[in-house]
């Protein structure tokens, strides 16, 4: 039977444009995205995104679903999830 900690999403890897990798927990890597959202026009994001009333929720739906959002041609922000321990 797997271990449980395989399931885990606690940190995170994030890769951006012209940037260092980071590394993120749960709780930052939602604001990051949150801020990033923010910054957007809304008009710009996918149909499943500008359905949902807020940045929060738009922040916790890319986190649960997705792994990369487009900030505009040639910009990117990628995020995937990590075990640190073992």
């Amino acid at each position: 039977m797997p271990d449980s900690i395989m399931f885990q999403e606690d940190n995170y890897v994030v890769l951006e444009t012209n940037q260092p990798e980071q590394f993120l927990t749960a709780e930052e890597l939602f604001v990051k995205l949150r801020q990033v959202l923010e910054t957007l026009p809304q008009e710009n994001l996918a149909p499943d995104l500008r359905r949902l009333d807020s940045l929060d929720a738009q922040a916790k739906y890319l986190i649960d679903t997705s792994c990369e959002l487009d900030i505009e041609p040639g910009k990117y922000l990628q995020w995937y999830a990590v075990r640190l321990e073992k």
